[in-house]
């Protein structure tokens, strides 16, 4: 399944999932911190939905109250509801 999720609070505009079977197959951001976004995404491939949710929830960005990564599990969420 391919979902595109638009995040809210961060400095990236944009992210594109790619789940198979609840594993995550492919990640991509547009906009934010290139390296580490590029790093999150090389980190979660492989992993099931729930893992990396479990892992991502919750990380805050400077006090924002969000962050990519966090924003990656509600991307995650979102199109496991689908």
């Amino acid at each position: 399944m391919q979902y595109t999720y638009i995040p809210r609070g961060v400095c990236s505009r944009q992210i594109m999932l790619d789940i198979e079977d609840g594993i995550i197959k492919g990640c991509g951001f547009v906009g934010g911190c290139n390296g580490n976004t590029q790093g999150i995404c090389a980190l979660v491939k492989g992993m099931t939905v729930e893992d990396a949710i479990g892992k991502l929830e919750g990380i805050d960005c400077n006090g924002r109250g969000t962050s990519c990564p966090d924003q990656l599990s509600k991307a995650l969420r979102a199109a496991m509801a689908q």
